[in-house]
């Protein structure tokens, strides 16, 4: 376990640089320094900086994937549950949906090809939500907003005001319970 909690350690150290410096500031020696370990330390548990960026995606798209789980689990409206959850998951997700778009940035910035996981990931909430008891163009329609927010805000764009944010999440959600006509 401890050795486990070494790494989370070491993910959110990279998680922090990338946030707070950008994906060029992401070095193996910034990370050991941010999370108070050596260098050998590091080492011994990711052996190189893909080996890092890759474990950082699949730590953030792990957490993501709890959270979004553990809200269907929760849900007692059997239709459109994955629907809600991913719009909760997006907008609500704090440092899930955060960690996302780090693990985002690093892909793309590092080694795009670490991509594909994300895409994996991606394909599979599709499929949830397709199949979701909804049409599975309105949850597609519904996912594909909640994706269009996250990533206006990745890049800035557009942003919106904190009200007008709930109040799009408010309907997407609602949306999701069947009240579409609003």
């Amino acid at each position: 376990m401890r050795s486990n909690s070494k790494r989370v350690l070491l993910l959110e150290a990279a998680a922090r640089i990338i946030k707070e410096e950008g994906a060029a500031k992401l070095t193996l020696d910034a990370v050991a320094q941010e999370a108070g370990v050596s260098k050998g330390g590091l080492l011994h548990h990711f052996a190189s900086k893909e080996a890092l960026i890759k474990g950082l995606v699949e730590h953030i798209t792990d957490t993501f994937v709890a959270d979004m789980e553990s809200r269907v689990k929760r849900d007692p409206q059997e239709t459109g549950k994955w629907s809600r959850a991913y719009v909760a998951s997006t907008f609500q997700g704090g440092s899930e949906s955060d960690g996302l778009t780090t693990a985002l940035i690093a892909a793309l910035f590092a080694k795009p090809e670490l991509l594909g996981t994300l895409r994996e990931q991606f394909d599979s909430w599709q499929n949830e939500i397709q199949s979701d008891g909804m049409d599975p163009v309105l949850s597609t329609i519904i996912r594909l907003a909640t994706d269009g927010l996250w990533f206006a805000e990745l890049f800035g764009f557009g942003l919106l005001d904190a009200g007008l944010r709930s109040q799009v999440q408010a309907r997407l959600t609602q949306w999701t319970e069947g009240e579409s006509r609003t």
